[in-house]
């Protein structure tokens, strides 16, 4: 049988930009990465990346319950030189990416967090569709992640709004700088080691080209 992440790269349209895995997790993994955040806050070794300098742009996540929506703005964000024509000029997220690219992280959150533009649409985003509206106070048993290609290094990041900063995967991946397959690579490595082991469930959704 094959493998559904094979499946995956089979039916994908070249070039892949990002990946996004979700998947189903613990409270206590959610609480690990948490922790983990704010030991190395404390230590002094908040990620400090931003400007022209950056290799990916990364997002600080302070809004509950929006790693899916991070993950999307992670994607776009750092799309190749090749994806740029596919944000329209002007648009409401061309001009929040061009205002928080200088930003140290915690006025890039702010100012994320502040953009009426942005709340409109996922407000809106979030009531279309079957899925359940939820509250900051509930506990939700997924995350999402996003792995991209860093336009600048070429090393494949995963970006994650709940964790410290952005984490260069290319020593893990070995060199390997093809989007589809490191990422698919850290997508199984995710899922083999990362995922609830009573609910094992998993998507991918992928950035990539239309016709």
């Amino acid at each position: 049988m094959l493998d559904p992440l094979e499946e995956v790269r089979l039916m994908l349209p070249q070039p892949v930009h990002a990946l996004i895995l979700i998947y189903s997790t613990t409270e206590e993994y959610e609480k690990s990465i948490r922790d983990a955040r704010q030991a190395e806050r404390n230590a002094g070794n908040g990620y400090s990346g931003s400007g022209d300098g950056e290799p990916v742009i990364w997002f600080d996540q302070t809004i509950r319950h929006a790693c899916g929506f991070m993950s999307l703005l992670h994607a776009s964000a750092n799309l190749s030189s090749s994806g740029d024509e596919f944000i329209e000029r002007g648009s409401l997220l061309a001009n929040l990416l061009r205002d928080a690219l200088p930003l140290a992280p915690v006025e890039r959150a702010a100012l994320l967090k502040s953009s009426q533009g942005i709340a409109d649409v996922y407000n809106t985003a979030s009531v279309r569709g079957t899925s359940t509206i939820l509250h900051a106070e509930d506990n939700v048993p997924g995350h999402y992640v996003c792995f991209v290609r860093s336009p600048r290094t070429g090393h494949i990041f995963e970006l994650d709004g709940g964790k410290n900063g952005p984490i260069d995967q290319d020593g893990w991946l070995q060199g390997d700088r093809d989007m589809l397959s490191g990422g698919l690579k850290l997508a199984k490595e995710f899922i083999a080691n990362r995922t609830d082991p009573k609910h094992p469930h998993c998507h991918v959704m992928a950035l990539v080209p239309t016709d």
